[in-house]
């Protein structure tokens, strides 16, 4: 949410937020002390530890008959005592003084401020985002969430979703790659780098996947090399021998050679062991160089065993 608007996530540990305490102690009840600050402490554990400090300390002047005096000073996280930086007596010292020329301000009176405009002026949040992808592209939820996780991710795939012209079947098939291929990629490396992942270049991939141009191992390797190296996704996989050939004549030849050799597949399919016609695709597959498309090499080995029956 804070990275949706824009805002910071006053993260202590990255110096994003700072703590400052204000310590008084007094011996009578009912009446402040001299008010000392302690600034720029970067943890909770360690405001408290300074807050204790300090009280002791004051304590200990006062009781001993010393004077507390107004003072900024700063928490040593080694040594655990709190230190001196600077005095600072009065108003003066914070450089506090009126400024005769700003006229008073009243927020409800400015339009700008409105609760209208305020609300008109925010991003599509995360919640709008997921309601957007379930509607719009018709995603799973669990994959819309994913893909809302990050403003990174969601202006990525938004990216690639124009690229391809509301093309439900190819935004989805995308999805699917981002939530599973390409995220197993970036967890692997440890960082997600969307910024160097050219939208189109990805969209290019999801069209050469969508059109069997590409198997799934083919294009979990072209995805590989892409997020890698960048450049273009059909020139990697032709420059791969990963595109998938539609030739129908060089398929059958590849077909024909491996129902020649492997006789015993054959005859294990024909008897109704289905097993075996994924043995013999595999085998074709093998025999194209990895170019065919599976598909077609089914096709034309079951019509190549029926017509030879």
């Amino acid at each position: 949410m804070t990275a949706t608007l824009g805002a910071s996530d006053a993260n202590l540990e990255k110096g994003e937020m700072r703590i400052e305490a204000n310590i008084s102690v007094s011996a009578e009840k009912g009446k402040f002390g001299t008010k000392v600050e302690v600034k720029n402490i970067n943890s909770f554990r360690s405001v408290e530890r300074a807050i204790a400090f300090e009280i002791q300390r004051q304590t200990t002047l006062i009781e001993g008959g010393g004077k507390v005096t107004q003072e900024t000073r700063g928490w040593d996280e080694a040594k655990q005592i709190t230190f001196h930086q600077r005095f600072k007596e009065g108003s003066a010292d914070y450089r506090y003084f009126p400024e005769p020329d700003l006229p008073k301000l009243f927020i409800s009176e400015i339009s700008e401020f409105s609760p209208e405009a305020l609300f008109a002026s925010l991003p599509e949040l995360p919640w709008e985002r997921r309601a957007r992808y379930a509607r719009t592209h018709s995603l799973k939820e669990s994959d819309a969430a994913y893909l809302c996780a990050t403003p990174e991710r969601s202006a990525f795939f938004d990216a690639v979703a124009t690229i391809l012209e509301s093309n439900k079947d190819l935004i989805m098939l995308a999805a699917n790659y981002v939530v599973s291929d390409l995220a197993g990629i970036y967890a692997k490396r440890g960082s997600e780098e969307y910024t160097t992942l050219a939208p189109q270049a990805f969209a290019k991939l999801i069209r050469l996947i969508g059109a069997h141009d590409l198997s799934s191992r083919g294009a979990k390797d072209t995805l590989l090399i892409l997020v890698e190296k960048g450049g273009d996704p059909e020139t990697i996989a032709k420059a791969h021998g990963l595109i998938q050939s539609h030739d129908t004549e060089v398929l059958q030849k590849a077909v024909q050679g491996v129902l020649e050799e492997e006789v015993r597949a054959v005859e294990e399919y024909r008897a109704g062991k289905e097993a075996s016609l994924q043995y013999l695709i595999g085998k074709s597959m093998k025999a194209a160089k990895g170019s065919g498309n599976p598909a077609m090499l089914r096709e034309l080995i079951i019509k190549h065993l029926l017509l030879s029956k």
